[in-house]
């Protein structure tokens, strides 16, 4: 088990309005009319939202594998897109809320034009968060192609992380200050780790066997391989609860499900459920 940590908490970013100035919604993605960001007031010991009396209410009240059940019919009604849709989704959902013709990456939070998308050196490309290799998905609509888990990554960073598990420890990433990385696993930099692990619980939640693609689970291991599994869980919660989800992180949720897919990653709207479900 890994020795905690101390919380990093992360910068207060820019309103999610400033972030859809300018924005414009790709030909191919379906549009609808943007909702307001879900207020969050206390309910008991958890966060009442917008869409727990309308998207959620067939999980409230919820716990373990009922919960776990219940969310992934309500996430699973969504609009796919192609691999190739993806690109304009990511100018989108990852714009800099400082520079509209930039993009956030990843794991090292640079803001690079949107124009440098590609594969050379210095360009950025479509990071697979729950590594396509991890149940063989590659890049087929649906696991391939959901945008809750690709974000833009330096080339070379990207490379580096290839399809490594998730665990602390390692040496320094070049190109991406706070990220580490050994032989068999990678650690983002603190200002992410909430963001890759929801990431990863999503994805485990959507996917479960049906639709001809795998059913995706999170265990407490490193170098799964080809298995449909990615670790380490226990970390994975640990950075979930030290990093809680930020403004650029809940925006992405909402332009997604305004714009792109119509559905939402549940553990952002609700970071207890991480611990109800494991």
């Amino acid at each position: 088990m890994p020795l905690p940590r101390v919380p990093h908490w992360k910068p207060l970013a820019l309103t999610a309005a400033a972030l859809l100035v300018g924005v414009t919604v790709p030909a191919t993605a379906t549009a609808t009319p943007a909702a307001p960001a879900p207020p969050r007031t206390s309910v008991g010991a958890h966060a009442h939202t917008y869409y727990d009396d309308t998207y959620y209410k067939d999980a409230l009240g919820k716990t373990g594998p009922e919960l776990k059940s219940a969310l992934h019919t309500i996430i699973s009604e969504q609009t796919k897109l192609t691999y190739d849709q993806v690109w304009d989704a990511i100018k989108t959902t990852d714009q800099d809320p400082a520079n509209s013709s930039n993009v956030i990456l990843l794991y090292s939070g640079a803001s690079r034009s949107k124009s440098a998308s590609g594969g050379d050196q210095g360009d950025w490309n479509r990071e697979h968060v729950w590594a396509k290799s991890h149940g063989d998905f590659g890049t087929a609509t649906g696991p391939g192609t959901d945008i809750h888990h690709l974000r833009p990554a330096d080339v070379t960073v990207n490379s580096i992380r290839g399809n490594k598990d998730f665990d602390n420890g390692g040496s320094a990433v070049d190109g991406a200050p706070g990220s580490l990385t050994d032989d068999d696993s990678f650690e983002p930099r603190d200002a992410v780790k909430g963001d890759v692990a929801r990431m990863i619980l999503y994805m485990a939640v959507r996917y479960d066997g049906d639709g001809g693609f795998p059913d995706l689970e999170p265990n407490d291991k490193v170098d799964n391989g080809s298995a449909p599994a990615i670790g380490r869980l226990s970390v994975l919660k640990q950075w979930s609860d030290e990093d809680p989800p930020d403004a650029f992180e809940k925006n992405r949720n909402q332009v997604i499900f305004d714009k792109f897919q119509h559905n939402r990653n549940p553990f952002i709207d609700h970071p207890e459920w991480v611990e109800e479900v494991w």
